[in-house]
Order: C-alpha cells, then structure tokens, then sequence
C-alpha cells in the first residue's frame, strides 16, 4: 500500500512540471504534439536525453533557434541556460556543451552561454554538482530556458 501512494506522489509531482498545453493533444496541431510546436513557435526545442533511462551518463540534445529566424537575423545569439532539477525541484546539476561553437568552448556549463542558430547537444555525467558523487536512481528534470522561455523535459536514472 505504501508504495502504492508513493507512485500516486510521483505521478502528482510530474504532472505539476508539464506544461498546460502538453496534457491534452488536439487534433488541428500541424506539429507531432502541442509541446514541441509550442517550443519550435519560441524559436527552440528540447528533444529526449539518450539513453533514457541511463546509468552514468546521458546526452542532451536541443536546438537554438528557428529556420526562419535564423533567415532573417544571421548572427543573431541567444542566452541558453540547461538545468538538471529532481522531483523536489532542487538543482542536482548543470550540463556541459559537447564540442566547440564559435568562442564557446565544449565542457563548459551550459549557464547564460551566448549561442548562435544551431543544434547542440550537452553532456551529464550523472553526479551531483556539488559533491561529485553519481546520483541516485529516479526521475529528474531538465529545464532548457532559451531568452527567457522554457521547456521542460524528465529522464531516468536506473541503477
């Protein structure tokens, strides 16, 4: 019984991180689901962390900017911020980028880095930020914020 209401928390505590709109499909979105036109429309998107589930380590992949915003400012940069948070909604850790872009160099966080048009992946080790030592199993979050808008995916940890 008690892991039952356990699941039934969990379940509750998910659900407070979804977006509205990603609840419940409708049938006139042109995109495969509400949440990834929504973020496409804000000028990114935030795709599934691989493996899922995974034990250390995971890579996530997302894209700044849109063709046609890209089109008509060519240099234009954005301010990225990617977050690991667990259920509880504390920061476990911060991604670091995969690769050079530009002036950024890879490994570093990835924490109000100027990026221009493209897509990136970022890298988590599975530790804390904090202590260095690997997480434990369970659902966490990851929050992309891309000047000033959000989206909010959760991957696994399976030991």
């Amino acid at each position: 019984m008690k892991q039952w209401w356990a699941a039934l928390v969990l379940v509750l505590a998910c659900s407070a991180f979804m977006p509205r709109s990603a609840q419940a499909q409708t049938s006139t979105s042109q995109s495969s689901t509400p949440a990834q036109g929504r973020e496409r429309s804000k000028g990114f998107s935030l795709g599934q962390n691989y493996p899922n589930p995974f034990n250390p380590e995971t890579t996530i992949p997302f894209v700044v900017g849109d063709s046609t915003r890209c089109a008509q400012q060519p240099g234009r940069l954005y301010r990225v911020t990617l977050r690991i948070y667990n259920l509880l909604a504390q920061e476990v850790a911060m991604p670091v980028l995969k690769g050079s872009v530009g002036t950024v160099e890879g490994g570093r966080p990835i924490v109000n880095v100027l990026l221009p048009c493209a897509n990136y992946e970022a890298y988590w080790d599975g530790k804390y930020k904090s202590t260095g030592r690997e997480v434990a199993s369970g659902i966490y979050l990851y929050r992309l914020e891309v000047d000033g808008s959000v989206a909010v995916r959760k991957m696994i940890v399976m030991k």
